[in-house]
């Protein structure tokens, strides 16, 4: 399970290093083989998975009825899109370029784990979500949700 946020940075090559504190778990969960897509809801973010969660959600996704375009974008989004990578020596794995360029992200980002998966977040399209996320998030919530957080 993956939680937290860290700041990171992309290089020249548009490598980013996955932080130490996951290093292990993913090491032992999919033998180093992760999955980047782009998020099925949030433009300016790129997703994560170890490779077995990946085939999961892939699988899932695959299901679905390709006679709805819904459907369809859905799956060109997240299948279409997908790019196997494995970290390197120092622990840096390469953000594919279309991937990068689609998301707008450069060299600061944010990295989110997220349960079975991490969000990696151009860091000022971050910042602007959550100003917006905030000024909704009250007016929103429910009492499922504040019952999570009380």
């Amino acid at each position: 399970m993956f939680y937290g946020e860290t700041a990171i940075t992309l290089d020249s090559k548009g490598r980013m290093g996955i932080p130490t504190r996951y290093r292990d778990a993913i090491a032992e969960i999919c033998a180093n083989q992760l999955v980047f897509t782009y998020s099925a809801f949030d433009s300016g973010c790129l997703w994560l998975y170890p490779q077995p969660e990946w085939e999961r959600v892939r699988d899932d996704v695959m299901k679905l009825s390709t006679f709805k375009d819904a459907h369809r974008a859905l799956q060109r989004r997240l299948v279409g899109s997908a790019s196997v990578v494995e970290p390197d020596a120092s622990g840096r794995v390469l953000v594919p370029q279309s991937l990068r360029e689609v998301t707008g992200l450069e060299k600061r980002a944010v990295l989110m784990g997220m349960g079975q998966r991490f969000e990696i977040w151009n860091e000022s399209v971050l910042a602007k979500k959550r100003v917006e996320e905030d000024a909704s998030l009250l007016e929103q919530a429910s009492t499922d949700m504040e019952s999570l957080v009380l």
